[in-house]
């Protein structure tokens, strides 16, 4: 059967990780420290922070986890025990980061809506928060294009567990195996695999191609390498 629906991870897929998550998270991190120094240090250690370079380690929760694990990361390095108001205020804080930080990758407007016209349906799935997810994809213009959007807080569970990718199949109404999952992370392609979907790689992100290819049933340096690869599934 051929490929009918594609759904893409976003951070380190459709928005390049260090270039803009990187650059807010100093920001962020700096915001939520309330001038608290040691707490700010303890946050960039914690979260695997490279100072000098203003990005995350490919070893940080920050790559591919949720709110949910970095809430209570973050809040233990700042003294704090109210896990979820400290989740919600790193969602707030990076949401409002956003337009003055996004960087995309390729083009993601261009690419969906040439995907979209040739009849593939189209979606996110993030570890991100649902609002994040709607506001990211508004900024880059992929609205029209997208059938699906979800993220950790959509009642799906969040990668790699296969439920955003299971939600997705059914609202399409199509079988898993026309289906295919994008992204930089183990994360993505183990929630594709475990879904039955197609699991693509993309070297876009923090992880290696070492890292990836076991995991993987195809692998691409980026979303602008996307539409050659489906056309030939």
């Amino acid at each position: 059967m051929p490929l009918k629906a594609i759904l893409f991870d976003k951070d380190g897929t459709l928005l390049d990780f260090d270039l803009t998550w990187g650059a807010a998270g100093y920001h962020v991190m700096k915001t939520i420290a309330r001038g608290d120094e040691a707490g700010f240090d303890r946050l960039v250690e914690v979260t695997h922070y490279d100072l000098d370079n203003r990005r995350y380690r490919p070893t940080s929760e920050m790559v591919a986890g949720s709110l949910d694990e970095i809430g209570p990361l973050w809040a233990k390095a700042l003294g704090r025990d109210d896990f979820a108001a400290v989740a919600n205020e790193i969602d707030q804080l990076f949401m409002q980061s956003a337009p003055d930080y996004i960087v995309p990758l390729a083009d993601p407007a261009g690419i969906l809506s040439g995907l979209a016209q040739q009849g593939y349906r189209l979606g996110i799935a993030t570890n991100d928060s649902e609002a994040a997810a709607l506001q990211q994809a508004e900024i880059l213009g992929l609205i029209p294009h997208l059938d699906f959007i979800v993220g950790h807080d959509s009642g799906h569970g969040r990668k790699p567990d296969p439920g955003m990718v299971e939600a997705f199949v059914r609202q399409t109404g199509l079988q898993s195996h026309e289906v295919a999952l994008v992204g930089d992370s183990t994360h993505d392609l183990h929630a594709a695999r475990a879904a039955g979907a197609i699991a693509i790689a993309v070297l876009s992100g923090p992880a290696s191609r070492a890292d990836l290819e076991p995991h993987a049933d195809y692998v691409i340096d980026s979303i602008a390498d996307l539409p050659k690869l489906v056309a030939g599934l």
